[in-house]
């Protein structure tokens, strides 16, 4: 199989890959990788010697790609199916690329801050810092609000910035849960949870979700807004 890609399905930015794979279906072979598994961890270094997934290896074009967008502009530029996750014209282009920057460093960054924080042994937290990312991921959630209204998907159209937000809102919404002032973005990732390609994607990292450390658990359930 000329496709085969390195990566946990607990890990939030293997699932943009995951389900930009999905939304084509597109074959290929899925390796995962266990960074605490001696054996796995050398294997995986073989691949990627910075051992951090997701990547994604071409057998058939010699290429391996790291980072989750670059593996989804890639799938869409020399395995194209017929959902174009980058807009063919060039304003659509550079406004999926920066939106999906935005989901990336300004919800999934401070949410791993927290959640790093929470696996800290004691006497080692960073609660100055977990703050912060609490302030960031508030600051995010007022701007992304607004731009919701009335949209189904970010963009026109179902995009890479579809593939960002999935596992940003679901994984934040789990540190900081969504409140009535955030109506439209939890209606949003409601809508991103019924798509096929992030519904799989849920539904196969399900089992994992007990390894989360924070006591509000992700779900694939749709949610109601809570006060």
């Amino acid at each position: 199989m000329s496709l085969v890609l390195h990566y946990h399905p607990l890990a939030s930015f293997c699932w943009k890959p995951l389900i930009a794979l999905y939304e084509n279906d597109t074959a290929f072979e899925p390796v995962m990788v266990d960074l605490g598994n001696p054996e796995s961890r050398a294997a995986f270094e073989k691949v990627w010697p910075m051992a951090k997934f997701p990547v994604l290896v071409d057998t058939d074009r010699g290429a391996t790609i790291a980072e989750s967008t670059t593996i989804v502009e890639y799938l869409d530029t020399f395995h194209p199916g017929p959902v174009r996750l980058l807009p063919a014209d060039q304003d659509g282009a550079w406004q999926a690329r920066m939106w999906d920057r935005v989901f990336d460093h300004y919800l999934q960054e401070p949410m791993q801050k927290i959640v790093g924080d929470r696996l800290r042994p004691d006497g080692g937290h960073d609660l100055q810092g977990v703050e912060q990312a609490l302030g960031g991921l508030r600051q995010a959630y007022a701007m992304l609000e607004p731009l919701l209204v009335g949209r189904d998907w970010f963009l026109d159209e179902f995009s890479l910035v579809d593939c960002a937000a999935a596992p940003a809102l679901l994984y934040a919404d789990a540190v900081l849960p969504f409140t009535v002032s955030e109506a439209n973005l939890l209606g949003y990732l409601n809508r991103l949870k019924e798509r096929p390609s992030f519904a799989r994607v849920l539904e196969e990292a399900e089992p994992y979700f007990d390894y989360f450390p924070i006591d509000r658990k992700p779900s694939r359930a749709p949610q109601m807004v809570v006060a």
